[in-house]
């Protein structure tokens, strides 16, 4: 039997199994340690990691047939909400590899699937990273510039990459090329490229302002051979995976978003009932207990699009616009709400001694990567009939 919660879905004993245990850890493993990560600045934590995983926690998202949970979107986005409400940095660390099994899982054959998913499945999986973005391509990834010429069984891979999450750490990478720019979309070609390939090396990491768990670097590929069984579906498909990719993957951005901004309504609310002003706690403030009710209304917003969007996916329906909307409006309400907190706090909000501050430097990322919330207007304005 289910159990029916806030927006109205009723869970499945296994839905609930998942959700629990992501809550349990997060509050375990997970917030504990959110602070320190952030001090460190470029040290991911590799023993939360290595618990993680020894749950099932950083595999679920797989395909059963390789050893993952083989769970729907709609699961994942319950799950990716409670890692993300202990911390947002190492709740996406924690279920980073889906962002590399989604690319191998679109356009692989079963044989790749089981030889770059299988390890993923295990106890003790490697870390991996998605190498898209590039010096002078961000939110067009159609303008790619890393090359990929084929000589007989090989492909060779030349270009710099920027600002790849888990590349100081990664074992395997999925590298988007293209076989000639003069043909955009129509060019990129995906590549699964081991860390040990000759010719594949990566910058120090790169400082951020937010989400230090996960570290970012540049990945520079010099003449880097690639045997053709290694390349992900056919030359030029690799667009279009990256897109069915981002469909899924920025439900998940709306999903953790929501968990940030439930912490950070969380923390403002206990502190607004502790902290005493004019006599009275400062929830009793109209001013305050409206900001409240705004970060409230807001969250629930974030959580049902990314719901809507989840369950439209697992349907089978196309959710580009869908997906774009749970994006934006994650990012920009976990930015505002974060704000709040700190408004709410006052003084002590600016302070590191609260985590406050941390969560909303750790909030604007997610109004940047994936596509900026420009892009995301652009999709949706363009989902209308708007060109």
């Amino acid at each position: 039997m289910g159990r029916t919660v806030r927006d109205g879905l009723r869970l499945s004993a296994e839905q609930e199994q998942f959700v629990e245990l992501a809550r349990e850890f997060a509050a375990r493993e997970i917030r504990p340690r959110g602070r320190a990560v952030d001090e460190a600045d470029v040290e991911s934590p590799l023993d939360v990691w290595e618990k993680a995983a020894a749950l099932g926690l950083t595999s679920f998202m797989l395909p059963e047939k390789v050893g993952g949970g083989g769970v729907s979107l709609l699961t994942q986005v319950l799950v990716q909400e409670e890692l993300c409400h202990g911390d947002i940095g190492i709740g996406n660390l924690v279920t980073s590899n889906g962002f590399f099994g989604a690319p191998v899982e679109q356009l692989g054959t079963p044989e790749q699937q089981e030889r770059f998913l299988g390890p993923l499945g295990t106890d003790r999986p490697p870390l991996t990273a998605v190498a898209v973005t590039e010096p002078a391509s961000g939110s067009d990834a159609a303008s790619i510039r890393t090359s990929a010429r084929r000589e007989g069984d090989e492909y060779v891979l030349n270009g710099q990459k920027t600002w790849i999450s888990n590349a100081p750490y990664a074992e395997m990478f999925v590298v988007f090329a293209t076989v000639d720019p003069a043909l955009r979309s129509r060019g990129v070609t995906a590549f699964v490229v081991p860390r040990s390939a000759p010719g594949l090396t990566v910058g120090p990491p790169l400082r951020k302002m937010g989400q230090r768990a996960i570290v970012n670097a540049e990945v520079f590929l010099d003449d880097v051979r690639v045997p053709v069984e290694d390349r992900l579906g056919a030359e030029g498909q690799g667009f279009s995976g990256l897109m069915r990719t981002f469909d899924a993957s920025r439900v998940l951005i709306g999903a953790a978003t929501t968990g940030l901004a439930r912490a950070a309504l969380d923390f403002a609310t206990s502190y607004a009932a502790e902290r005493v002003q004019f006599g009275v706690p400062i929830s009793r403030h109209q001013a305050v207990a409206f900001r409240l009710a705004d970060m409230a209304t807001r969250i629930d917003t974030s959580h049902l699009l990314a719901v809507r969007a989840a369950t439209l996916y697992d349907e089978g329906h196309a959710v580009t616009q869908e997906a774009a909307m749970a994006k934006l409006v994650g990012s920009e309400n976990a930015m505002w709400c974060t704000h709040a907190a700190v408004q709410t706090l006052g003084g002590y909000g600016y302070s590191r001694e609260y985590p406050v501050e941390r969560w909303m430097r750790d909030a604007k990322l997610e109004e940047i990567e994936e596509g900026t919330s420009d892009i995301q207007r652009l999709i949706i304005s363009r989902g209308l009939g708007a060109r």
